[in-house]
């Protein structure tokens, strides 16, 4: 990571690439955009992008490729089997992480739905630092349970500690000591989407692996945040620093007995799958690729993005790569910060997080005050992003509602998608957000699918708060978009 100051005194990230081919934007009027919101039924996830400026709902599948991985989609071998491409693939993945099998699945989900079909029956415990929404319901789908084992500092939204996904080894180790038999394998979310993208250290990661291998238990990575944690692990963890990014990587993966990742957030690209070490775990998860995916050299996904996912998980070594996504996300972080806005501290990977719990206090849990937030920095800047509070978790078994350990609103920053200028404008809008918070109110729902509901369920407002926010839009910025 080049290490630059500017002479200004001035802290901004600084784009170690160029621009060569754009997308044209739609910023419409604050009228359309309320209109939209109201059409969406209130969830960001069921806008349309041509109503959208600024689409910060996530970093999965939306990254830049970068020119070498746009290259090599030129050379893909579309046989069905025995493919050149599936070998190039499984070899990156042997240079990155030392796995010798790989189980290639479309995306992210469908390895947890593998791994979960695998592994996971009626009873069955899985221990987690946090849990991901669809990690959890393929778990309970099967009739198996999740135990969130993460430290306490993990569901403080403001903290200076560093690694706040970090595993409590003593929970950790009651839990295998009185419910082992019911266990298979802990899974290791390197960094914790729900709780602000926040990172575990190489340390903690280490003494995780060696404590349920102690219990005879598999260890299960999902590594598709894992280029953000290995730059965090390398600029904040002393024992690391000396350690390159491919150094840190294989420590990590020769702890682990299972890894598994999407590829539209790890490498860049599309897709996803499952790598291991061991053939006998290969063998036991094999037939059900054909079965759900497709054939093993494929498992579903496209032959050009197999090949644009093996040149960027060998990007994903350069620390000048991954570097990218967290300095710009640290910079919106602080800029909020300045202007008195609560977001999560320490900014983690992903995106900058917005504490609505803090932002719009007045607004219950049970009125979903981080969809509210969401729907409201919509309006105010067309800026979609991501409920990540009590709408993402899933009622109880008795249809009481699973209040959120915390209610946040993500902000993603897709690597090498926006500018500073682009998120300058994201934070003034909801500066102004911050300053007219009074006049938001809460959201209820209207259709509630049974399990994930932030998907496809629609809200309405409590209140006529949405006019209002326009009205006052209105007044402050007159004819302005």
């Amino acid at each position: 990571m080049a290490d630059i100051h500017f002479y200004t005194g001035e802290a901004l990230p600084l784009e170690l690439h160029k621009v060569r081919i754009v997308q044209h934007l739609n910023l419409v009027p604050v009228e359309r955009r309320a209109e939209a919101i109201a059409e969406a039924g209130y969830n960001t996830f069921l806008l349309r992008n041509r109503d959208i400026f600024l689409d910060m709902l996530t970093d999965s599948g939306v990254n830049a490729m970068s020119d070498r991985q746009l290259a090599a989609m030129m050379i893909a071998d579309d046989s069905y089997a025995g493919s050149e491409t599936f070998t190039r693939l499984t070899d990156a993945l042997e240079r990155v992480f030392g796995t010798k099998y790989f189980l290639p699945a479309h995306q992210g989900r469908a390895a947890e739905n593998i791994i979960a079909m695998t592994f996971v029956k009626p009873g069955t415990i899985i221990p987690m630092n946090y849990h991901f929404t669809t990690t959890k319901a393929h778990i309970t789908r099967l009739g198996g349970t999740v135990e969130e084992v993460v430290i306490d500092e993990g569901v403080k939204v403001t903290s200076d500690f560093p690694f706040k996904g970090n595993f409590d080894l003593e929970k950790l180790e009651k839990l295998l000591k009185e419910k082992g038999d019911r266990i298979p394998f802990v899974r290791i979310e390197a960094g914790t989407n729900l709780i602000g993208g926040q990172p575990l250290s190489l340390e903690n990661i280490e003494k995780t692996a060696d404590l349920v291998h102690r219990y005879g238990k598999l260890v299960v990575m999902d590594a598709s945040l894992l280029q953000d944690n290995l730059y965090f692990i390398k600029v904040r963890e002393e024992k690391a620093k000396n350690l390159s990014i491919p150094e840190i990587t294989r420590r990590i993966s020769e702890k682990m007995d299972i890894i598994y990742f999407s590829a539209r957030k790890l490498g860049f690209a599309r897709g996803g799958g499952i790598s291991i070490h061991d053939k006998s775990l290969y063998l036991k998860m094999r037939e059900l690729v054909p079965m759900f995916e497709g054939f093993l050299t494929y498992g579903g996904m496209s032959v050009r993005e197999m090949e644009a996912m093996a040149v960027g998980l060998d990007e994903t070594m350069d620390m000048d790569v991954i570097s990218q996504g967290p300095l710009f996300i640290e910079y919106m972080t602080k800029e909020l910060i300045k202007l008195g806005i609560p977001v999560v501290t320490p900014a983690g990977g992903l995106g900058c997080h917005l504490d609505a719990s803090r932002f719009i206090p007045h607004v219950s849990q049970e009125e979903y005050p981080a969809g509210a937030l969401g729907a409201a920095v919509y309006i105010a800047g067309s800026v979609r992003g991501m409920e990540r509070g009590t709408i993402s978790e899933q009622r109880e078994p008795d249809g009481s509602e699973h209040l959120a350990s915390v209610e946040l609103l993500r902000l993603a920053l897709p690597r090498r998608v926006f500018t500073a200028s682009q998120v300058k404008y994201a934070v003034d809008r909801i500066k102004w957000l911050y300053d007219n918070r009074n006049l938001i109110g809460g959201l209820r729902f209207v259709e509630e699918p049974s399990s994930l509901r932030f998907f496809f369920g629609r809200l309405e407002p409590v209140s006529d708060w949405p006019e209002k926010l326009v009205r006052k839009f209105r007044e402050d910025f007159g004819e302005s978009l």
